[in-house]
């Protein structure tokens, strides 16, 4: 009864907002994992590596005196960049994607040391404009509405243009590619090529969502991308499993999807936010994304079980 009474539902609520910007600022990444985990069916652990490779650059620049928008484009740049190098590990050297991967995000550890120059850096809003800030959220309801309104309008931005791209003919190349590699170059797609273009795109996203949560927290760190796979994984893998039905019945059932990827890392964090406020040890919550992943990924797996016995009960 005492730990019950010790939970203050107001300071669940305060922490809300804070924890709904970093999901829709972990959206961005969660973005770029679903183009490899699902378009490209590719085991991309590049992620890790890449979203502090983003952050670091991007305050690197800003504290250099470069406008923090156009830091933002540079860790995008930067991103697609440590793609680039897994890709071609993978499709000119043969090294398996995910031991590419692993080898790229290893690479960054050290790489994202010598940008910084040391293993953290800050960057403050009281010193430079902020594109994004958590104090934006956190100081008055003006600045929160803004902050969420700008948000969104660049995410649905964002869904809008990978919408259109995917819809190109290279956008189809790199669905097709990861459904059916084999079928795709027999249709005479360049596969290693596409391969290398969407660990690009993936990776540019991540760098890009790097950069703004370096903005949103006020530092980059060298650490601050460890576990960022999971999370996105956590992000598809709900949007999936909460709103998958929703989006397949639509006319326009990729966008769906797209924005049903950032809402499950908007999902994911509320959810986060609510275990700490629970008062769950810190220390404790790699585990519990690892188990909210797995709890998902095996909602359709066991759906679909339980529609075949009932099936063949029927029978």
């Amino acid at each position: 009864m005492q730990y019950f009474m010790s939970l203050n539902p107001l300071t669940l609520f305060r922490a809300l907002p804070g924890s709904i910007a970093q999901g829709m600022i972990w959206g961005i990444m969660a973005l770029g994992v679903y183009i490899t985990f699902r378009l490209l069916d590719f085991a991309d652990l590049t992620v890790d590596g890449s979203i502090a490779t983003g952050a670091a650059v991007s305050v690197m620049l800003i504290r250099g005196g470069v406008s923090p928008l156009v830091s933002l484009l540079i860790a995008f740049l930067a991103g697609m960049a440590a793609g680039l190098v897994t890709g071609l590990l993978n499709t000119l050297l043969g090294i398996p994607g995910i031991l590419a991967s692993i080898l790229t995000q290893i690479s960054l550890y050290s790489v994202n040391l010598i940008i910084m120059g040391k293993s953290n850096q800050p960057v403050s809003v009281d010193n430079y404009p902020l594109v994004v800030s958590l104090r934006y959220v956190t100081d008055n309801a003006v600045g929160r509405a803004v902050f969420f309104v700008g948000m969104l309008c660049f995410l649905l931005a964002l869904v809008a243009l990978l919408y259109w791209y995917f819809g190109t003919e290279q956008g189809h190349a790199i669905r097709a590619t990861g459904c059916n590699g084999n079928m795709a170059r027999a249709q005479g797609i360049n596969t290693n090529f596409i391969k290398v273009l969407a660990l690009m795109i993936s990776n540019g996203l991540v760098g890009l969502c790097g950069g703004m949560y370096a903005q949103f927290q006020g530092a980059a760190d060298v650490g601050m991308g460890r576990g960022a796979i999971v999370i996105g994984l956590a992000a598809v893998i709900i949007g999936e499993v909460l709103f998958g039905r929703f989006a397949s019945k639509r006319k326009f059932a990729f966008a769906y999807t797209l924005l049903a990827v950032i809402c499950g890392a908007v999902i994911y964090y509320m959810v986060y936010q609510f275990v700490l406020w629970l008062k769950m040890p810190s220390e404790h919550m790699k585990l519990f994304s690892a188990i909210v992943v797995t709890i998902f990924l095996a909602i359709p797996y066991l759906q679909e079980k339980r529609s075949m016995k009932k099936g063949v009960a029927r029978q």
